[in-house]
């Protein structure tokens, strides 16, 4: 009696949570089809490129590559049109400087659509903060990035560029081109543990080693979930072996950067070493974060200053190795203005050993080159918002509150009725008297408005001296059969790398 009344049981309880499973994917669905019937309308009044029944555009877009398709369609679809993730996420991707300035002149906050896959990892930090606390947080963070901070940073910047410098001499020695971007970026996430924590890659303990190894493959991870659309669901990804991969390598994370906020809280109660540290020739990030006081003598808390120091090494690592390795690539096709470059940094450097913070503003033509190498090459491709409320476009047609943006840089920098011969490698566009003639939202690297990029002057300042360095000591080259072919993930990568020649320039080019 007993094993059989147990068997009804279970099976009534198997039924009800069959059934129970079935309302709530039910009731999903429908939210999903009122929610893209939400959208649709919304986007009503924008002609667009035809959706696959299921795909929307995301098949065509990997198909041909979502970089150049997306500039054919701005073509054929002045302002903006509508881009579709599947049948359910949908957004009006715009690429026009008005259409940018309606919408980024604000505060609006970032669509969730797209920023909630990095909560696990960089939790509620600048990027993805709104309201009052993101205006908090800015405010608190903003000290941080004054150049007075910056000043001793170059030092740093110009150590973890030799360490680089010097591995590329001896790849060099066998007269064959090989891919940059892997060595960039250990470099530039090399800058930003010392930067951060005080520390590099030398002389690394274990736990630091890990942490380093933990970023970059979250990274890596990141990339790959956001174009695999199966992966896009938590309850599939997290059972997945890529999603477990993904929570161990975030614990390793998240770790080591409480371990580091609770040591150095600890030191900074002993009077001595709190002075020790103040003294430094230079505070890391987690100093600035730890002293940072609003005028209510409120500071951050724990989880808020886990948030901004992983937030800072997700945005800051990246995004600077896809800028400088897409500079020297520009570099290479034009050997014209690579040799313009090296001959400004020759003279500004002159009989000194290492740049100072005071020679980088000097640098006029190089930073024109690397503006222009982020117009043709933007280092983050494509940004998204959330419409907090309705906006109303410079040609009077309008979204409602809710509505998702997509804003594409990489096709803006090559509107041809802003950029005119658009694919032209031209660093002139950037000088002074032509930058004041263009529209304020024609070239948006760091993004704009007041939810703009806060680590830009850090991002430039890395640039200029990491480039700088790099022209000093090689002299760039393409390999015509390994053409880089660009591919968008959170950054702008190459699907086959970015192999360079490379030829020392021989002692003393670099003093």
């Amino acid at each position: 009696m007993v094993p059989s009344f147990l068997s009804l049981r279970l099976s009534c309880l198997g039924l009800w949570a069959s059934g129970l499973i079935l309302v709530l994917g039910f009731l999903k669905l429908i939210r999903l089809l009122l929610r893209r019937q939400r959208l649709a309308k919304a986007m009503g009044n924008f002609p667009g490129p035809p959706t696959h029944w299921l795909f929307g555009h995301a098949l065509e877009i990997q198909q041909t590559g979502s970089l150049d398709k997306v500039v054919s369609w701005a073509h054929q679809f002045p302002y903006a049109h509508p881009l579709w993730f599947g049948q359910f996420i949908g957004f009006l991707n715009i690429y026009e400087p008005d259409y940018a300035k309606a919408v980024y002149s604000r505060g609006d906050p970032k669509a969730p659509d797209m920023y909630d896959f990095f909560l696990q990892w960089i939790g509620r930090g600048l990027l993805v903060l709104e309201g009052p606390k993101w205006f908090q947080h800015r405010k608190l963070l903003t000290p941080g990035f004054h150049y007075d901070v910056l000043k001793p940073y170059v030092a740093l910047f110009a150590e973890s560029t030799r360490v680089m410098l010097d591995k590329w001499e001896e790849k060099a020695q066998e007269g064959k081109s090989f891919d940059i971007f892997c060595d960039v970026g250990h470099m530039a996430l090399n800058t930003l543990m010392k930067c951060t924590f005080g520390r590099g890659d030398t002389g690394l303990g274990h736990r630091d080693s890990s942490y380093y190894l933990a970023v970059s493959d979250l990274t890596l991870l990141m990339q790959q979930r956001l174009v695999s659309f199966h992966y896009h669901n938590d309850f599939i990804y997290w059972l997945t072996p890529h999603g477990r991969r993904f929570l161990r390598a975030c614990q390793v994370a998240h770790d080591h950067t409480d371990q580091v906020i609770r040591e150095r809280k600890a030191a900074l109660q002993d009077e001595k070493v709190r002075k020790k540290i103040q003294n430094r020739r230079h505070l890391d990030f987690l100093d600035i974060l730890l002293g940072a006081r609003d005028e209510d003598d409120s500071k951050l808390s724990d989880a808020d200053l886990r948030a901004e120091v992983d937030t800072f090494m997700f945005e800051g690592h990246d995004t600077t190795t896809s800028g400088i390795s897409w500079f020297l690539y520009c570099m290479a096709l034009y050997p014209e203005h690579q040799h313009r470059c090296r001959e400004e940094v020759r003279e500004i450097l002159g009989d000194q050993d290492s740049f100072q913070w005071d020679d980088l503003g000097k640098m006029t033509y190089l930073t024109m080159c690397i503006k222009e190498s982020f117009r043709l090459y933007p280092p983050v491709p494509q940004v998204y918002r959330q419409l907090s409320k309705p906006v109303t476009f410079v040609d009077g047609r309008s979204l409602p509150a809710g509505s998702l943006i997509s804003m594409h840089i990489y096709a803006l920098h090559r509107n041809s009725a802003v950029w005119p011969d658009p694919e032209v490698f031209d660093p002139l566009r950037f000088s002074t008297e032509n930058t004041s003639k263009r529209h304020p939202f024609a070239f948006m690297p760091f993004s704009a408005g007041p939810r703009n990029c806060i680590g830009q002057q850090f991002a430039m300042s890395e640039m200029k001296v990491v480039t700088a360095m790099c022209l000093l000591h090689f002299e760039f080259s393409l390999d015509p059969s390994r053409l880089p072919i660009k591919m968008l993930q959170l950054v702008l990568r190459s699907k086959n790398g970015i192999h360079l020649h490379l030829k020392p320039l021989g002692p003393g080019s670099g003093k």
